[in-house]
């Protein structure tokens, strides 16, 4: 998002949910009353992750966050997870139509987050991308605009923790992915087809304050920290992505999320 926001691409990002089930995972932020305004510091934290990248608008769908798979939460009637589909998937294409994006990022079908809301982000989010394009389809809410692109990110690949992996243990550093590689299989992840690469090395350390600025959610001394930035830079300079449709001419492997475009 940065890379794109700062060459002049307007990047708007969507979010189905306000948090409201989030536990406090930074020990710094477990304070009386945090966790009864979660939904505000969530879209606190979210804001000011965006501003530190980049993003011009963020549109809040509004639904309450489902909680973690098999929680009594998932009932909730205002729950993202239990929403009606054709409502959800609706507002999403109005958005598309109202931006007219050439490139759509969503997540993909992994198994390494499993949470109901990014499943159903997922589902609808692609849904939306197909039918946005399509003018007999939710007619009410605006012209049909077809984007160029999908991708979906391409963030638990096991050749990308493997680097990382070797390049902590070659520096000395006790590597945070050890069991994860270990159990990688028994835990069945899907490795996803990357056929995209963006070179982010420039914007390594931005990515981190922005991930930082999450400060209910984000631990500073958590693994995701424990290797520093400059060796996530050396051994993995990249963000991965999948393309899953285009109506521009592509290759097997892209540089840039608007090539053919």
């Amino acid at each position: 998002m940065a890379l794109y926001a700062g060459g002049g691409v307007r990047v708007v990002l969507l979010c189905a949910t306000r948090g409201e089930e989030g536990d406090i995972l930074n020990p710094r932020m477990d304070q009386p009353g945090i966790k009864e305004r979660m939904p505000e510091l969530r879209e606190a934290e979210l804001q000011t992750a965006c501003d530190l990248l980049g993003v011009e608008r963020i549109y809040q769908l509004g639904y309450r966050d489902s909680g973690m798979s098999g929680t009594d939460s998932n009932k909730h009637p205002d729950a993202f997870a239990s929403a009606d589909a054709e409502e959800a998937v609706g507002r999403i294409v109005e958005i598309i139509r109202r931006e007219r994006p050439e490139v759509v990022l969503c997540y993909d079908e992994s198994k390494g987050y499993d949470h109901p809301d990014h499943i159903k982000v997922h589902e609808w989010g692609t849904r939306a991308y197909f039918e946005a394009g399509d003018a007999s389809r939710h007619p009410e809410r605006g012209e049909a605009w077809r984007p160029s692109k999908l991708y979906y990110f391409a963030t638990f690949t096991k050749s990308r923790f493997m680097k990382l992996h070797e390049a902590a243990l070659a520096e000395g550093i006790e590597s945070p992915f050890e069991k994860w590689l270990e159990e990688w299989d028994e835990r069945g992840f899907a490795e996803p087809k990357v056929t995209a690469q963006i070179d982010v090395s420039e914007f390594i350390e931005l990515r981190s304050k922005a991930l930082l600025a999450h400060a209910t959610q984000i631990d500073p001394d958590s693994f995701w920290f424990a290797i520093p930035d400059e060796i996530h830079r050396k051994a993995y300079p990249w963000e991965d992505y999948t393309l899953v449709n285009s109506t521009a001419p592509t290759r097997d492997r892209e540089e840039d999320l608007f090539e053919g475009i």
